[in-house]
């Protein structure tokens, strides 16, 4: 096949690549719509790439260029025999005016089922479209639909819809927008009772709702203020640690359940209702699983805040596998589960030191692991944090034959 050279106008400014949807902008230079588009959400100083003359951030100020596309199409069709792929029209993008009049189209319900799945076509499409959308007011609309439908008491395929549309838009928002977002769910309750309400009543029918609802309760909880957060109900974080049983959820649901978690656990007595929903013992049965690296270090923050109290560290103990998979996860992950794993520890030898747990802990090869630490070329506040266990019951790891002596006698007390 022929090497073909594209036409040095036929190229985009930034991205270097064929145009596609080439689009002119005041300063009189054309780009392709997707990459001036992110150039316009990312640029810290607004301004033309070339000219460097201060450019509009609204994406309404650019002009489809549509000689220039019928130019580009007309050589990739001259050129299809040598491997140019073709290049389709591309659709207009939505005006304000024209998502303005969905959300409108909401309120009417012949038109409402309607109007949701253009919606969520667009959110989906790009984010352009998303940026439109969040700009006139669809974020609220969509918070309107699930607290509707929770007050109610229906679900529907619509409730779905709505909690993608409102994370996509959240996710891709700038700081104005994201800031717009927190406050429209700060102090909305019915918002938040609405996204348990969803959780509960999907745990076992519908994966792809809950994988919509936890990122959305996860930017909730970071938006709110804490004193109200104090006071969840067990039946909140009852909801959590059962969802988080399903292993069919996908990572970032995982990860958006423990962030709720931790975020909340200092509150109040909330730290007492997640160990009293169960979390500790689903935790040890995750850390077993082996997850990947940030999903590991949740699971590790976590566990440290729930073993801070003697509820939580009986569960724990409980466990036959809990002191064994937090000695295997040390030195094999980061030093953020390091150094979470040694708190464990620390309080386990401090305040639930039996006999039985001080023999279980050399028995599964904590000791050996912590004796490790200190020869490892880690940071010193971990090497600490080990010595500070080894000192406390040296006197009985000291006789057994599995441990270096030399290691123990130059810590005791």
């Amino acid at each position: 096949m022929t090497e073909i050279e594209i036409p040095q106008f036929f190229a985009c400014p930034i991205s270097l690549q064929i145009m596609k949807d080439p689009v002119t902008t005041v300063t009189g230079i054309t780009y392709d719509r997707e990459s001036i588009d992110y150039w316009l959400l990312k640029a810290k100083d607004c301004t033309c790439p070339i000219t460097k003359q201060p450019l509009p951030r609204n994406a309404e100020f650019l002009t489809p260029n549509h000689t220039l596309r019928r130019l580009i199409q007309a050589w990739c069709l001259a050129n299809e025999a040598n491997g140019v792929d073709q290049i389709p029209t591309p659709k207009s993008p939505p005006s304000n005016a024209d998502v303005e009049k969905l959300v409108k189209d909401l309120e009417v319900p012949p038109r409402f089922q309607n109007a949701m799945e253009k919606l969520h076509n667009l959110a989906v499409e790009n984010e352009r479209n998303r940026r439109c959308m969040a700009s006139v007011g669809v974020a609220e609309a969509m918070v309107h639909v699930i607290t509707k439908s929770f007050k109610q008491g229906k679900t529907t395929s619509c409730v779905e819809e709505a909690l993608r549309i409102l994370r996509l838009l959240w996710s891709s928002a700038n700081v104005v927008d994201s800031n717009h977002m927190k406050r429209l769910v700060r102090h909305n309750f019915d918002f938040l009772n609405s996204l348990t309400w969803v959780l509960q009543l999907q745990t076992k029918n519908n994966i792809k709702v809950i994988n919509e609802a936890l990122p959305l309760l996860k930017l909730t909880i970071e938006a709110k203020d804490s004193t109200p957060l104090g006071n969840l109900g067990l039946e909140f974080f009852r909801v959590f640690v059962n969802v988080m049983k399903n292993r069919e959820l996908s990572q970032q649901a995982i990860k958006s359940a423990l962030h709720v978690l931790i975020e909340t656990c200092p509150l109040g007595r909330n730290r007492t209702k997640i160990v009293e929903a169960g979390a500790v013992q689903d935790l040890v049965e995750l850390a077993l699983e082996k997850p990947e690296k940030n999903l590991t270090e949740l699971v590790f923050i976590l566990l440290a805040h729930l073993c801070s109290c003697a509820d939580g560290r009986d569960q724990f103990l409980q466990h036959a596998a809990g002191i064994a998979v937090v000695s295997k996860r040390i030195l094999r992950v980061s030093p953020t589960t390091d150094d979470r794993a040694l708190h464990i520890f620390s309080l386990i030898s401090k305040f639930s030191a039996s006999n039985e747990v001080v023999q279980e802990m050399l028995r599964v090869g904590a000791v050996s692991k912590l004796c490790m630490v200190l020869q490892a070329a880690c940071a010193s506040h971990l090497k600490e944090k080990a010595r500070g266990v080894l000192r406390l019951h040296s006197k009985t790891w000291n006789n057994s034959p599995c441990i270096q002596v030399y290691l123990l006698t130059r810590f005791q007390r």
